[in-house]
Parts: C-alpha cells; sequence; structure tokens
C-alpha cells in the first residue's frame, strides 16, 4: 500500500488537500496503534496492517480499514473513493459522525478497561481455565504439518509453553499417556516448524510467519520478539528431551542475533526487512531476495555435492515454490527454491553412501559456502532500532541458553554452518544488553524507562510491555548467574510499574501510563498473541518476586498478582485459549507450593557455575532459582533486606573455599543439602 496508494499522485493531492495525514510506527507507539486497531477490530470484525483510520481533530476514530487497493475493484471501492466519501461525509454529515466516534469509543473504553469483581478468581478457575485452553489447542492441532490453525501459520510461542507446561502437569499426575499426546504434539511442531523454510537453513534465526501450511513459503521479515520466544521454546524441548535438534535450533537463533542484530555497545536490533534488491543496479527490491536460492545458483556453489544438498533441501531445477496461494503478481518467485527439508537424515546418507557422522558434516561444509556466497548479496534493510521490550525476551533467553546448554553433546558438526557461541558467552550478551538498556533507556533521577533507541532515546516513553518483559529477563539473568544488582533493579523497575500503570481500584495494569494527551483510551490488554500480553508477563514476573522475597512485599506481590487475574475473570471463563501464558500464570499462582532452589558458594567459581547448570538442565516452570554468595557483603545486604529466611540458610550453609551447596525448598523448608550436580538434577527430577 505505501507503493501503491501514498507514492501515487493522485492519492498524494486528495491526502494534501483534505486531510492532515500521520504515520504512526507501531513499534515506537503501540499504545496508539492498539487503541485505533480496537476501533477497526469492534467496527468490522478483523483487524491488520497497513491500517488507514480517519479521525475528527480531537483524535476520535469514525471510520477505518486495513488494506485498500488504490482504485475499485472487485465491487469494492479503492483508496481514492474512500477518501472522497469520507470527505463527503464529514461536510455534510459531520454531527453524525463524531457522535458515532464517540460512542464506539465509549464502548471499547468499557470493553478494554475491565475491573475486578472481586480480588481473587473463584476457586477452581485457574485449573479449568488451563485445561480448557489445552483442550482448544488441541482441537485445533494440525496432525500433517505440525502447528495449531491453518495457513497462513505465525510461531505462537505462548501456545507451545502452555501445552509443554500442561503436559509436565500431566506427567507429574501420573497420566503419563495424554502427557504424551501433548509433547507429540509440541515436539512434531518444532520439528516442523525448524525443517521448514520458515526457518533460515544458512544464516539462522527464522522469518515471520509461513504463507502455507506446510512451513514452507515465508513472509521473509525477522523480527526480535520471535527469535527470542522460539529460542527459549526450544530450549524448553531440549531440556525436556536431550535432542540435540532443539538445543542446535535454539542456538542457531542466538548465534543469529549476536553475529547480524546486535550494536557495538551491547542494544539488539528489532528487525531485518523482507526485502531486498536482487541484484546491483536492480530499480526495486523483490521479498526474499536475499533467501532465495535457484538451482544453478547452488551448482555453481556447491559443485560435486550440489546433488546431495539439492535433494535434501527439496531445490528442483523449476523452483520448489508452489505460490497458488500467495498473491504474487510479479511472481518474483518463478525458478526459485526456499530451502526445506523433506528426507531423513539417515535414510539420506545410506542413499548418498556415506556414514552418520560425515554425511552432517558434508551439509554443514555445503551450507557454509552457501553462507558465503549469500553474503556478497545485497542484504535486507536492518531496523537497528533497540526496544525494551524486545530486548527483555531476547535477554531471557540468552540467560537461560548459557545454562540449559551446558550439558550438550559436542558431536553437532553438521548444526554450525557458522561459527557459533560457546554457552558461557551467551550470558554475557544478555548482560550487555541489559546494561545498554540502563545506561541509555532508564533515568535513574525520574526512575523511567524510554521505549526506544536510535541515534539517542526516543521521545516515547516505556509501555507496560516494556517494563514487564524487561523484569522478566531480569529475572531470568538474576537466575543463571547474573549479579544480584540485576535482581534488584527488577524488584526497583517492578515498583515503578506499579506506580505507573497498575489500576489500584480496579485491578490489572493499563498499557499506558496516565496524562499523555496523544492516547484517547487507556486499555488494559490481555491478548497473547506474536508477542505475550504484558498483564500476563506481570502476572508471572509478581509470582516469581512472591517466591524470593519474604514478609509484606511477597505478599503484596501476590495480593497483585491476584487482582490482576480476577480483573480477567471473563476471559479465562470464555476465551482461554486466547489467554494461553495467563492461564499459565493462573496455575503458577495457585500451585500448592512453588519450589525454592537455594544455591550457596563463591561467585564466580567453577563449583556454582556447575550447579547452575544442572539445576536449569530440569525443566519446572514452578521453580525460583536463588543463588547466593555468603562473602559478598552486597548479596548478604540484600538478603538481610529481603528475606531473612534466605540470608540464614547461606550462613547456615556455607562451606568456604570453592565448594558449592545446594537446598531444595518449599515455602523455605528446605531438603538436607546436596554437593554435587548429579544429585541436584535427581532431587529436581523427582
Amino acid at each position: 500500500m505505501e507503493v501503491e496508494s501514498f507514492e501515487d499522485e493522485e492519492v498524494a493531492k486528495l491526502l494534501n488537500g483534505w486531510f492532515v495525514s500521520i504515520k504512526v510506527d507501531r513499534e515506537e507507539r503501540p499504545d496508539v496503534d492498539k487503541v485505533y486497531m480496537s476501533f477497526v477490530q469492534a467496527l468490522y470484525g478483523g483487524g491488520g496492517w497497513p491500517m488507514s483510520v480517519f479521525l475528527s481533530p480531537d483524535l476520535k476514530p469514525f471510520m477505518g480499514g486495513t488494506y485498500f487497493h488504490p482504485d475499485d475493484n472487485y465491487g469494492r471501492p479503492g483508496f481514492k473513493t474512500i477518501l472522497k466519501k469520507v470527505k463527503d461525509a464529514w461536510d455534510n454529515r459531520r454531527d453524525m459522525l463524531v457522535k458515532s466516534g464517540t460512542f464506539a469509543l465509549d464502548e471499547l473504553s468499557k470493553a478494554l478497561s475491565a475491573n475486578a469483581e472481586s480480588e481473587k478468581l473463584p476457586d477452581g478457575l485457574s485449573q479449568t481455565a488451563f485445561q480448557e485452553c489445552a483442550k482448544q489447542l488441541s482441537k485445533s492441532y494440525d496432525s500433517e504439518f505440525g502447528g495449531f490453525g491453518s495457513a497462513p501459520k505465525f510461531p505462537r510461542p505462548v501456545e507451545i509453553q502452555l501445552m509443554l507446561y500442561h503436559s509436565e502437569k500431566l506427567e507429574g499426575a501420573g497420566k503419563a499417556s495424554e502427557a504424551g499426546e501433548s509433547k507429540d504434539m509440541v515436539f512434531f511442531s518444532l520439528q516442523r516448524m525448524a525443517n521448514g523454510g520458515m526457518h533460515d537453513h544458512i544464516g539462522g534465526g527464522f522469518h515471520r510467519y509461513s504463507v502455507d501450511e506446510c512451513w514452507h513459503v515465508p513472509h521473509f521479515e525477522k523480527m526480535l520478539y520471535d527469535q527470542g520466544q522460539l529460542a527459549n521454546v526450544y530450549l524448553d524441548a531440549f531440556s525436556i528431551t536431550k535432542d540435540v535438534m532443539y538445543s542446535y535450533v535454539s542456538r542457531d537463533i542466538l548465534d543469529y542475533l549476536k553475529r547480524e542484530m546486535i550494536g557495538t555497545e551491547g542494544g539488539i536490533f528489532s528487525a531485518e526487512d523482507a526485502d531486498s534488491l536482487e541484484f546491483e543496479g536492480a530499480k526495486r527490491k523483490k521479498e526474499g531476495a536475499f533467501y532465495i536460492w535457484t538451482s544453478q545458483e547452488i551448482d555453481d556453489v556447491l559443485g560435486e555435492n550440489a546433488s546431495l544438498f539439492k535433494e535434501h533441501f527439496y531445490v528442483k531445477k523449476m523452483g520448489n515454490c508452489d505460490l497458488s496461494n500467495r498473491s504474487d503478481p510479479q511472481n518474483e518467485f518463478k525458478g526459485k527454491n526456499v530451502l526445506i527439508e523433506r528426507n531423513d537424515m539417515s535414510a539420506m546418507a545410506r542413499k548418498f553412501g556415506f556414514s552418520v557422522d560425515k554425511y552432517p558434516e558434508i551439509l554443514g561444509e555445503c551450507k557454509r559456502k552457501l553462507f558465503d556466497a549469500r553474503s556478497k548479496r545485497s542484504r535486507p534493510h536492518l531496523d537497528d532500532k533497540v526496544i525494551v521490550s524486545w530486548n527483555g525476551l531476547a535477554i531471557s533467553s540468552l540467560a537461560r541458553a548459557s545454562k540449559i546448554l551446558k550439558g550438550e553433546p559436542e558431536n553437532t558438526k553438521y548444526y554450525f554452518p557458522v561459527v557459533g557461541c560457546q554457552p558461557e558467552e551467551y550470558i554475557e550478551v544478555a548482560e550487555k544488553a541489559a546494561s545498554f538498556i540502563r545506561g541509555y533507556l532508564y533515568d535513574g533521577q525520574s526512575r523511567r524507562l524510554q521505549r526506544s533507541y536510535r541515534k539517542g532515546p526516543s521521545k516515547a516513553p516505556g509501555f507496560l510491555d516494556d517494563y514487564a518483559f524487561l523484569i522478566s529477563g531480569l529475572l531470568d539473568l538474576y537466575e543463571c548467574g547474573g549479579g544480584i544488582e540485576w535482581l534488584s533493579w527488577a524488584m526497583e523497575l517492578q515498583d515503578i510499574q506499579d506506580e505507573l500503570f497498575l489500576d489500584q481500584e480496579g485491578g490489572g495494569y493499563f498499557n499506558t501510563p496516565g496524562h499523555d494527551p496523544l492516547v484517547i483510551l487507556r486499555v488494559k490488554e490481555d491478548h497473547d498473541g506474536a508477542e505475550p500480553s504484558g498483564n500476563s508477563v506481570s502476572a508471572i514476573n509478581l509470582v516469581r518476586f512472591a517466591s524470593v522475597v519474604s514478609g509484606q512485599r511477597s505478599d503484596r506481590y501476590r495480593q497483585t498478582a491476584e487482582r490482576l487475574l480476577a480483573v480477567f475473570e471473563g476471559r479465562l471463563k470464555e476465551m482461554a485459549v486466547a489467554v494461553p501464558l495467563m492461564c499459565c500464570a493462573a496455575d503458577m499462582l495457585y500451585v500448592p507450593a512453588r519450589k525454592q532452589v537455594v544455591l550457596v558458594g563463591r561467585k564466580p567459581s567453577s563449583e556454582l557455575c556447575n550447579m547452575l547448570s544442572a539445576v536449569h538442565s530440569v525443566y519446572d516452570p514452578n521453580k525460583t532459582v536463588i543463588h547466593i554468595d555468603p562473602s559478598s557483603s552486597v548479596d548478604m545486604e540484600f538478603w538481610e533486606k529481603h528475606n531473612i529466611n534466605i540470608a540464614d540458610i547461606a550462613r547456615t550453609n556455607y562451606a568456604g573455599g570453592d565448594r558449592a551447596v545446594a537446598l531444595v525448598c518449599q515455602n523455605f523448608t528446605c531438603s538436607p543439602p546436596v554437593y554435587d550436580p548429579n544429585s541436584l538434577t535427581e532431587l529436581l527430577a523427582k
């Protein structure tokens, strides 16, 4: 629409003559976008981008829509006709338009700013909603190609998170058969996504979504929020199965971020575009030009191994993209191939006469050559904006990878076409990103976050997602071995989040701070979509905090979480599948006793690091990891202030030197201490 309409001279003449045109960057101002998207969805039953909304001078919407072709076609009015009709209505029926806009906004305000009718959810609702969400997702499962729902297929990691958590709870309840069914859905979906064209097999990371049901042809944009969340669910799958395929995909994503998406001072960039020039001097960019291949290009680069590679990755002489379900008027993909894996590696090794060890090495070498060849192409545009919320998601996965991947087998040559990181490097990247945000996007005096950074902080304030996602990332950073300062900053940010966004009377968090003239409606978001909602993440953050500290502060965290969930009681009852992460939060809040794994030892020491790796190697969303160095005055001062029980446990069990000890506790009643990682893993697995 940018090319078709906004660069069209006739359209420009109408817009400039009759309207004040405002372009909103929805990444920088998601709060503004949310208000008008909600209006379009309520009015027309659906929404999406590009979105055009017509407002009165006081910013109230009275008409809108998504994509408009510039000219009338297929019985639908084009953008030029729409502009003329809006101008006519404004001139002749202005009062009606303003009245309808005011009414629509009032109705939206009632729907999107619900209040809690009680202090907590009714008994049993958390379990009912959690189980109903899993049931609904199971019904939408695609048993042929994996994933939930039909084309176009978007990765929605919150669905995977719920199904994994649900399967573990079933297993714990002795329902092994049902648990196996849930896990099979998840693992098959993750495998098919990793094998498909949405996964960049040469350079790493995932594209935005697949236009077809079999994960083949993607929309080639790469978004940071996808990378952070997908890395985390593949890490979860690895911690459950110990299958190196899942660890490879996690590494593949995080190595891509480290190589391509991080600024010199540590901030992680937000996106890479889908389009790029097909060749030097081309007049316009084409979608996917950087990523797709002709059969001849692969022959030229790979020589004698081209046949093997082409069969493995389904490369065809005439191209492998079936575009019957995709609008492609320029036929940009004709003769081109999107790499996908459709063949079993063992079978392919036998066919080409290689051992199961040698065959992956050959594939890895082929990937390296294609990576080098692709590096000479015109790259897609890099959006080097650093967005706080998306950095929070990436910090989480980087920190967790540093410990979960420590137990990974080393015979994974095929899985690393480009030299990647050692696991311990990931936490360094995470800490550098957190330091960038604290240094450039957090004002310690005003105690406020800014939304984003590009050649300086943006004017947009931090929103609920920025605080909630960053807090979640900082909690993971601390739990995976980062210093106590990250936990302390997370608690400080939680206090600020409560001050700015918490509805003290009605419960739950608004998306925006108050008193912003650009925002005509404060919304309490609950939908867990491509990104989780700020309220869902906040609920889990509060549960985690309540398990770390003690006394009144712990009670306050828990009560805030209970009231938050009560705000969305209707949603949990009627549409649980729309809020999978909130369903997880509700279940976590009401588990009888959350585990606290307390590790006592000198920082940094290899013994403590090994204990941290052991505790994170076991999948359990209902555990909190606390590590403390009794020889550190900073550590001890923090715990003396916030949880004297932890301070006492640390003093009592400190062995001195480099020796580390672990205790598994519930409500600070602890198991006997264990002194080696294997014993800790066995204890946690029970």
